[in-house]
């Protein structure tokens, strides 16, 4: 094949490249937000809402969520896409509904390593972004855990919050993501250094 016409032969974008909303045709699955049964022993509620630049609510995001066990444990269970009711995979995902909010069902996350403060991967898909992004929310209860987490102590006070799921009075967990505008919650860069040079 000719130089030539490498150049002026046209490529078909991908999903990566393209905007959507288009999520809902694929990623969305049966019981996807259910880490383990509603009602389930030491199961909590992770809820919230996604925001955009404006405030305003996304009413087509998905969220994808990954954490230890309540033990700290990292699962290596088989059976996310296929949820049995009671084996715990430590993976959710989930779309959000008309009015932007998101829930699953999940269990508290336990330390991985002692002293290090628990939390659960997140990431989002959304309408306007060329890719997913990354983020975290961590368990408000560890203080000590908090202060001394190399990510969190990166990061000025008022960006730090950003990461703070807030406990609610009924055990569950509160973790708004806002996209982007005023309290744009913290997204985190995972490129390799050698996809930056250049």
């Amino acid at each position: 094949m000719s130089t030539e016409k490498t150049m002026t032969e046209k490529l078909t974008p991908t999903p990566g490249q393209t905007v959507g909303p288009f999520f809902g045709y694929a990623l969305p699955y049966e019981k996807g937000g259910e880490l383990l049964a509603p009602g389930t022993p030491g199961s909590i509620r992770l809820a919230g809402t996604v925001y955009d630049g404006n405030g305003e609510p996304i009413p087509d995001a998905i969220l994808e969520i990954w954490q230890a066990d309540a033990a700290g444990n990292v699962v290596t269970e088989t059976g996310s896409l296929v949820r049995d009711g009671y084996t715990f995979t430590g993976f959710g995902r989930a779309p959000v509904g008309n009015t932007g909010k998101y829930t699953f069902t999940t269990v508290n996350p336990g330390a991985t390593e002692p002293g290090k403060a628990p939390f659960i991967a997140m990431a989002v898909f959304a309408r306007g972004l060329m890719n997913r992004l990354f983020t975290r929310a961590y368990l408000p209860e560890d203080t000590e855990a908090l202060a001394n987490d190399p990510l969190l102590a990166s990061l000025e006070p008022a960006r730090r919050k950003t990461l703070i799921a807030e406990r609610l009075a009924d055990g569950s967990l509160h973790f708004d993501v806002r996209l982007q505008g005023e309290d744009e919650t913290v997204f985190l860069d995972f490129a390799s250094p050698a996809s930056r040079e250049g």
